[in-house]
């Protein structure tokens, strides 16, 4: 079985938790507890017949704890920074956050995505202002850019599928370079009847960016 690892990083409390719980377990909890160090759940998958999971290791924001999460992010296929759209700071902070990632990982063989959480909490009016400067940090990062809201489950779902069928695209095509069976004008296409998520080539952008 193929296995993805997925780092989540970003400042404290701004939803990284919450984000995974709710796609793993579907479920949101108001109380809220700091990550200590490093924690992680894995979500498993079928893309196109073939068994795939994602390893979702979620770090802790706090300063203190940042050498332990870091020990953790090599190997990453993704990396997910997090911060609340309602929290300019913390998106201000997403650079270093991703800074310090790259320095386990290599730039070029990794996916990078940018999520604003805590979408339910913003008026249409405050999140089109920050969205407007999280889409020009996530130009920056080379980045694909979601807004998500943990609590009422919208687009976390459809972030998930796509940070799957990336990263089990990205497995595919480092599989077929190092094998020796592939030919000139070999082609691969992952794509599901169910949603368009896993047309990865050319990438859309989702729904929020538009």
């Amino acid at each position: 079985m193929t296995i993805s690892k997925i780092i989540v990083v970003g400042d404290l409390s701004v939803g990284k938790t919450c984000l995974i719980n709710r796609f793993c377990k579907d479920t949101f909890d108001k109380n809220y507890k700091a990550t200590i160090g490093v924690d992680f759940e894995m979500e498993r998958f079928e893309v196109l017949g073939v068994p795939f999971s994602l390893q979702l290791w979620d770090t802790a924001g706090q300063e203190r704890f940042k050498c332990i999460a870091s020990t953790y992010y090599r190997g990453a296929q993704a990396i997910v920074i997090v911060f609340d759209v309602n929290d300019v700071a913390s998106l201000e902070h997403t650079r270093q956050w991703l800074a310090d990632a790259l320095k386990e990982n290599d730039p070029s063989n990794v996916i990078l995505f940018l999520v604003g959480s805590k979408k339910d909490l913003s008026t249409p009016a405050q999140y089109s202002l920050m969205e407007k400067d999280a889409l020009k940090v996530a130009q920056e990062m080379q980045a694909e850019y979601w807004a998500v809201s943990s609590l009422t489950g919208e687009n976390v779902r459809d972030f998930f599928f796509r940070v799957a069928a990336l990263t089990f695209e990205s497995s595919v095509l480092a599989e077929l370079e190092r094998s020796s069976t592939r030919r000139i004008g070999d082609t691969v296409r992952i794509s599901s009847n169910e949603s368009d998520l896993y047309l990865s080539t050319p990438r859309k952008k989702p729904k929020c960016c538009q």
